[in-house]
């Protein structure tokens, strides 16, 4: 017997048509003893019963499933494949169809998942934008009105309440520029300017820059021992300064009071420089390391410290780093720090 898969719709009628004209020629034969009679009876069943299967299974049966296939490969093939599926689809099996459309109906589950997953993150970004915006919105509003509504003329008030809008006015600045830097990079508009530098002097020259705020806190920042030895990368300088400037200000954030902020870079493979970035701050829970590089996200023990800032800077600390075609990752524990890491090509001749 014919596997089932390897049966057209010619051969189904085939052997139905044979099996119901031979059954009929023998229950004849056996009932006439007449061989000749049979033997016409069952040319003629197993003609009219070939073309009568044939016609059915061609018209109600494969047209239903040509239908099918012109739904499923509407909705993923390309032109060409649509075309050949719409005017030429093979001729397959009712179990080749089952499969293919079980296959596509598996994909299909997929691309739905990552709809709701999508629509889920559209939510909640969409969410801790407003909540970005609406914080120093609200705060320069009440500035303003408390200034019209009388403050404006004691000299002391009016000069605090200008200072504290124009502080929400520059935080509102910097989200709008790193809105539209994060969408710059996204589109690929910003270009990278290659050079050889030494990473150690820019981890310095950011070092030194953040010093005021990191000595408000009394976190100390330095190389780590024994990765003093210079390291040449091949990268946009400018982009990896901002790149370890949001690394060092978010250990800063995060960092613990007379803590500690480290960097070590190490050569890996010999194209390739590991940069790190350490502190011992608060940490990250394991549930939410996968999210931190997501736009304005922030775990609840960061919301509950009310730190102020875009939200976005990990985000474009991963865009950078990917630009150059890096990778960029994050070890953490809770209450005992995190590293955030990403690797350079190293000196090119």
């Amino acid at each position: 017997m014919l596997p089932a898969k390897n049966i057209s719709p010619k051969t189904a009628s085939f052997f139905t048509a044979l099996v119901l004209s031979a059954s009929t020629a023998l229950l004849l034969l056996i009932y006439n003893k007449n061989w000749k009679e049979a033997v016409v009876i069952f040319a003629i069943v197993f003609l009219i019963s070939f073309f009568l299967f044939s016609y059915v299974l061609e018209r109600f049966v494969y047209r239903k499933i040509k239908l099918i296939y012109k739904f499923i490969y509407q909705t993923k093939a390309t032109k060409k494949e649509e075309t050949y599926y719409k005017y030429l689809l093979p001729r397959r099996s009712i179990e080749e169809v089952q499969q293919d459309v079980e296959a596509w109906a598996e994909e299909h589950k997929q691309e739905m998942e990552s709809l709701r997953q999508n629509e889920q993150f559209r939510k909640e970004f969409l969410q801790n934008l407003s909540h970005e915006f609406k914080t120093p919105v609200f705060a320069i509003q009440g500035y303003v009105d408390t200034l019209l509504n009388g403050a404006m003329e004691d000299p002391e008030v009016n000069r605090n309440f200008l200072k504290k809008t124009a502080r929400n006015i520059e935080r509102l600045t910097n989200l709008i520029s790193d809105l539209d830097e994060i969408s710059g990079l996204e589109r690929g508009e910003i270009k990278l300017s290659y050079e050889n530098f030494i990473i150690q002097d820019l981890i310095k020259e950011v070092f030194e820059s953040l010093s005021v705020k990191a000595e408000s806190r009394h976190i100390k920042c330095g190389i780590k021992k024994g990765c003093e030895s210079p390291l040449s990368v091949f990268a946009d300088r400018e982009k990896i300064r901002q790149v370890l400037r949001n690394l060092v200000e978010n250990s800063v954030k995060y960092g613990k009071e007379n803590g500690n902020i480290t960097a070590s870079m190490y050569q890996t493979d010999g194209e390739h420089i590991l940069v790190e970035i350490s502190d011992d701050g608060i940490g990250i829970s394991e549930k939410n390391i996968l999210r931190v590089f997501e736009r304005f996200y922030r775990t609840d023990e960061g919301r509950r410290m009310d730190i102020t800032g875009s939200g976005l800077g990990l985000a474009i600390c991963k865009h950078i780093i990917e630009a150059h075609g890096q990778s960029i990752h994050v070890r953490s524990t809770e209450n005992i720090g995190t590293t955030i890491g990403f690797t350079l090509e190293a000196k090119r001749d």
